[in-house]
């Protein structure tokens, strides 16, 4: 099948409006691929980190964007792990610290060009989910459902403190939501890609809504394909 003829639903968002888990959730009930696009980004900012780069230089985090070796797998329960040069850093990856470098190096164009046909490689038959913060604006413009989660940065806060209290990790509330209203800040101004809805993309607001509830909205998108 042509690429072009690949089906692509794009779901952006902010951090913690829920896409991540609206996305495997959507492509779960589709049978298609899923894209994370954020963990190629926390991948290098991961990658970045081990090799002790300083977040300002962008040549060395270009460079680091090209060598970074990032795989996907599921582990013996289903769940999705992510190899970063060889090692499994998926914990890591999903650490405040790895967001952060995330955001700081996703503001460097040249990064992003380096990783933007390595998030277009995932487009495939059947078809591709794709979850960023960018999908449907710049890397799958010609998508055929875009949709753009939000939730308050009150709730956001609330669900990363809930998923990282529940993996162990110490954390406060007050702290998660000052590095939430942050990264929008940083996300919503950068000068290449920045956070924004696509202009034909559906708006749904996650506060206060379940799962399943988002999870059935999404697929009343994509007519006669939910399985």
């Amino acid at each position: 099948m042509p690429e072009s003829n690949i089906p692509v639903l794009t779901i952006d968002g902010p951090s913690g409006s829920g896409k991540g888990t609206i996305s495997r959730a959507v492509a779960a009930r589709l049978g298609w691929h899923y894209l994370d696009s954020g963990a190629l980004y926390r991948a290098v900012g991961v990658a970045a980190g081990w090799a002790d780069l300083d977040l300002d230089d962008a040549g060395a985090l270009v460079r680091c964007a090209f060598d970074t070796v990032v795989g996907f797998r599921d582990d013996a329960g289903g769940e999705p792990r992510v190899l970063v040069n060889g090692h499994d850093a998926t914990d890591e990856l999903r650490t405040e610290t790895a967001g952060a470098a995330a955001s700081a190096i996703a503001a460097i164009p040249e990064v992003r060009s380096a990783l933007k046909e390595r998030q277009r490689a995932f487009r495939q038959a059947p078809g591709l989910v794709a979850d960023g913060r960018d999908m449907g604006t710049v890397i799958f413009p010609d998508a055929g459902w875009k949709v753009f989660l939000t939730a308050s940065a009150e709730e956001r806060a609330e669900r990363r403190y809930k998923q990282l209290k529940d993996k162990g990790v110490s954390v406060t509330l007050d702290g998660l939501l000052r590095e939430i209203l942050a990264r929008d800040a940083r996300d919503a101004s950068r000068a290449v890609a920045p956070l924004r809805p696509a202009e034909d993309a559906v708006r749904i607001d996650t506060t206060g809504q379940g799962i399943e509830a988002v999870v059935e909205r999404v697929l009343a998108l994509v007519p006669g394909r939910a399985g």
